[in-house]
């Protein structure tokens, strides 16, 4: 206990250091932009708190848990050499993990209410719910799928680069043909799709087999799974407002006696189980205040299920180092439980006050009717500027990031550096969300954006390094998840509600696509500063050894 001491402390000053911008940013503008004193600040106290503790354990138990066990995994199906259950597994861990995934529950019924209001489907509670339920599951089956395809480009050395073009270039046609009122849904889908246990699970998994395949090479093959797990829900939404077209309801689930199809069969006994699982949940945590532990479970408890099933059932080993991997999995559920707590306890509320307060009618000075966007352009700076400073303090303190970050500073031996590949993703997520604000508040389609960004994307990745590019795809997945989702979509649908013109459906999603979409510009920008750096000081040094 004593030799990690040293250890634990150091990751309480990190985890201080991590929340210090979002209490700098939220204190700046609560002060002195709104004006206001910062409500409630002993709760607020208390939130970062639990916070810095949460953020603690959970790193500490990744490091324990979760890191090792995937890697183990990894190795255990190499040795196998059973292609079949390996692809089974990656099909349930992906599909497994994000049907559960608070962030995606959240957007789907959120879209589902914004889509009721719009008219795109019935207004009726069963409608939002079959809208809601089948946006779930369609992200999920994409998931799965995506980690398949991962997972076969690491067992058959296929260059990702080329993999990705081909799903932007199948995100362009879908976009072209998909209705406008799913497009901004479709591309926030991708972005809310990787949890934050997910993340370092599935990264030790692609690392793992990249490390037991002969020939691979753990940064170039390694990273990669999270970018097709944010590319593949996007097209797969837009191909989900395809079939459900325009304003008719959803039918509700078939049951076995209204169908003969097998799927429908399946769909509602799993339906029914898993009603029942959330019946005896609701009963076990009827009390859930100052800690979300019970919520905290449901997004650790199928994960834990699928490594346990797969490595028992399949793989018939018992689990390596079995008390150090269950103390991992203790404190990464006690940390995230903590985290959570803290940021709904103080965090959220105030953050989403604030983006409520900045831009509402009286802020922006558009109350009165004859008041334009144009002729208040100085209170939108405002708006531009929490949204580029919210949005690089959260992402700072993502702990997806904060897990990834880690991991690639271990697999290419301290050549990324943890502070530097994160401030380079939370630059990208600043610029991204501080750009989508502005088409908010001019009304340009999103389209335009996101089509031009990938333009970019590929041409930086054409003149990349190699090593550098599946870790960059990456890192447009975990940048949007449990801090930063809940504070991005009140921006978004706070400023299309109140700014006259705009349609919430039409303009209040999107956000979480840039934040996702410009950290892969930012890393690749990040990486060849680095090397162009690194060789001219090499010149430099040889041109003075050889004076």
């Amino acid at each position: 206990m004593k030799a990690r001491s040293p250890e634990l402390l150091r990751s309480l000053t990190d985890s201080v250091k991590d929340l210090l911008p979002i209490v700098g940013v939220i204190a700046f503008f609560q002060v002195l932009v709104l004006g206001q004193p910062i409500p409630n600040l002993l709760e607020l106290l208390w939130g970062t708190l639990l916070v810095v503790l949460g953020l603690t354990l959970f790193v500490q138990g990744l490091k324990l848990g979760l890191f090792p066990i995937g890697e183990n995994m990894a190795w255990d199906f190499a040795a196998k050499g059973s292609l079949l259950w390996l692809l089974l597994f990656a099909f349930a861990l992906g599909f497994g993990t994000t049907i559960a995934e608070p962030a995606l529950i959240a957007v789907a019924e959120e879209a589902a209410e914004v889509a009721a209001r719009g008219g795109m489907i019935a207004g009726d509670e069963v409608a939002r719910e079959s809208y809601a339920e089948g946006l779930r599951f369609t992200v999920a089956l994409s998931v799965g799928l995506a980690i398949v395809i991962g997972v076969l480009r690491i067992l058959r050395g296929w260059p990702i680069q080329y993999l990705i073009i081909i799903g932007y270039i199948g995100v362009v046609l879908m976009t072209a043909l998909a209705p406008k009122e799913i497009i901004g849904i479709a591309y926030d889908s991708g972005g809310v799709t990787t949890s934050t246990i997910t993340v370092p699970l599935v990264t030790a998994l692609g690392v793992g087999l990249a490390s037991s395949i002969e020939g691979r090479n753990p940064m170039v093959d390694g990273f990669g799974l999270i970018a097709f797990a944010s590319l593949t829900p996007m097209i797969f939404v837009m191909g989900y407002g395809m079939t459900i077209g325009g304003d008719e309801a959803l039918p509700p689930i078939a049951t076995p006696e209204a169908s003969d199809s097998w799927l429908a069969v399946i769909s509602h006994y799993a339906g029914s189980f898993w009603n029942w699982a959330l019946g005896i949940r609701e009963s076990v945590c009827i009390i859930e205040d100052q800690v979300p532990l019970c919520d905290t479970i449901d997004d650790v408890a199928p994960i834990i299920a699928i490594l346990v099933g797969f490595q028992v059932l399949v793989l018939r080993h018992s689990i390596p180092n079995l008390p150090r991997v269950a103390l991992g999995f203790l404190l990464v559920l006690l940390g995230l439980a903590f985290f959570l707590g803290g940021l709904e306890q103080a965090l959220f509320p105030l953050g989403k006050l604030m983006a409520e307060q900045l831009t509402a009618p009286d802020f922006l000075g558009l109350s009165g009717e004859e008041a334009s966007i144009g002729e208040h352009w100085r209170e939108f700076v405002w708006v531009y500027l929490f949204a580029f400073t919210i949005g690089f303090s959260t992402t700072i303190a993502e702990p997806s990031l904060i897990a990834v970050a880690i991991k690639a500073n271990q697999v290419s031996a301290g050549a990324i550096h943890p502070w530097g590949l994160r401030i380079a993703v939370a630059i990208g997520v600043a610029v991204g969300i501080a750009l989508g604000a502005y088409r908010i508040v001019t009304g340009t389609p999103l389209h335009y954006y996101i089509i031009t960004g990938y333009v970019v994307v590929l041409f930086q990745t054409w003149f990349a390094p190699r090593t550098i590019i599946a870790l960059a795809y990456d890192s447009g997945g975990v940048t949007t998840s449990t801090v930063t989702v809940p504070l991005v979509t009140a921006l978004g649908l706070g400023l299309s509600s109140n700014l006259p013109g705009r349609n919430p459906l039409l303009d209040g999603f999107g956000l979480i696509a840039f934040a996702s979409l410009f950290p892969i510009m930012t890393v690749i920008a990040y990486a060849q500063l680095s090397e162009f750096f690194s060789r001219r000081t090499s010149e430099e040094e040889s041109q003075s050894l050889g004076e």
